[in-house]
């Protein structure tokens, strides 16, 4: 697992006095906007965070430690932060998607159906899981009668292979 995980990006400078409007890529600006601390992708740059607040759905405005200008906070457009998963716990049963991705879709009975390869959200009423298996594609909702078990350690997720869902045709 992913010590950093991708949060947000930094889109531009907002105001004069060196804060940042920032896409969130989480499930919510309020989400983002609780962390008091940003990393670079590897963690080797650590961004202290003054204050913080949403702007409207996708967005939040930063004030970063130590960028008091717009040039200096320009200087920060299109970086990509990050955040330690540490700083985010999740109740049990919730995933990261970057968790997800990658994991071996498999039946009860061990055979694989592809790997995992999206998660689609946020229109319906449950997420969609994209699984590729060679060139094909499939798409199962993430919904307990049909994801039965995820195993983020062990790289599987087993699912009820609903009648029709996997059909090649």
């Amino acid at each position: 697992m992913k010590k950093y995980l991708e949060i947000a990006k930094i889109v531009s400078v907002h105001g004069i006095r060196g804060e940042v409007n920032v896409q969130a890529w989480c499930d919510s600006p309020a989400d983002l906007v609780k962390l008091k601390r940003l990393y670079s992708k590897d963690g080797s740059k650590a961004y202290d965070i003054e204050r913080a607040r949403p702007k409207g759905e996708n967005m939040a405005i930063l004030k970063i430690r130590g960028i008091e200008t717009p040039e200096a906070a320009q200087t920060l457009r299109n970086t990509v932060l990050f955040a330690d998963r540490e700083d985010m716990p999740l109740p049990e049963g919730v995933y990261f998607i970057a968790d997800l991705i990658g994991l071996e879709a498999v039946t009860e009975g061990g055979e694989s159906l592809g790997v995992i390869t999206d998660v689609i959200g946020g229109s319906s009423a449950n997420d969609v899981y994209e699984i590729t298996r060679g060139d094909k594609k499939f798409y199962i909702p993430a919904i307990p009668s049909v994801v039965l078990k995820t195993d983020v350690a062990g790289g599987k997720m087993t699912v009820y292979p609903m009648e029709g869902l996997f059909d090649e045709n």
